[in-house]
């Protein structure tokens, strides 16, 4: 799954992750983030529209759009029906990866511990999301857990804001930070586009080598 990841995010190392009320409100949110040089996206499953604002970022073009907050198989399946290219859960369920494996998805599998990482290791998972990241510790509780199992790679997101985002990246075990700052909730509410657009282009800025 690691290689799978790895392609869909193409050397992308930040990942917006996105709470969409509207289906109105998809297209210009993947405008924004586009122009702000954005490549890739979560849309989380928070919403009752979210499989229906999935489907139109992933037919945006710009981005590659994957699923979040995905608790069932069936989410998983219907996230991948909508188009999503990945799947991303906030813990480690065996049938959630078990479904992904079946559509041939990438899945990246939440985890807050060490016995939930060799689970997730013996499930044959290498990237996994820390979530939620402040809350653990941040980038202490990463390192923690990145020292004993050096082949992961870790997708921190949970608390993480344009602050933290450097010293995360600087993190060899970090393959990329996901975060809410760029596109919160408020953001997209109230129509801020041009906002979103600037705070993804600082983001972007600070990922570019």
């Amino acid at each position: 799954m690691t290689a799978g990841f790895d392609s869909v995010l193409n050397r992308c190392r930040l990942l917006p992750v996105l709470t969409v009320p509207s289906t109105a409100m998809a297209g210009p949110l993947a405008d924004a983030l586009a122009a702000g040089g954005a490549r890739c996206a979560e849309v989380t499953f928070r919403t009752p529209d979210a499989e229906q604002v999935l489907k139109a970022m992933a037919a945006h073009g710009g981005l590659a759009v994957g699923a979040g907050t995905v608790l069932t198989p069936e989410q998983a399946e219907r996230a991948v029906a909508a188009g999503a290219r990945f799947v991303v859960s906030p813990g480690f369920d065996e049938e959630v990866v078990a479904k992904c494996r079946e559509l041939e998805v990438p899945v990246v599998p939440g985890i807050a511990t060490a016995t939930e990482l060799m689970r997730a290791l013996k499930a044959g998972i290498t990237t996994v999301k820390l979530f939620p990241a402040e809350s653990l510790g941040g980038l202490r509780a990463l390192r923690a857990l990145a020292a004993p199992f050096p082949g992961v790679r870790f997708v921190p997101t949970g608390g993480i804001g344009a602050d933290q985002l450097p010293g995360y990246l600087a993190d060899p075990a970090v393959l990329a930070v996901g975060g809410s700052w760029m596109a919160t909730l408020a953001h997209v509410e109230s129509g801020a586009y041009a906002g979103i657009r600037r705070l993804t282009a600082e983001a972007v800025e600070v990922c570019t080598p």
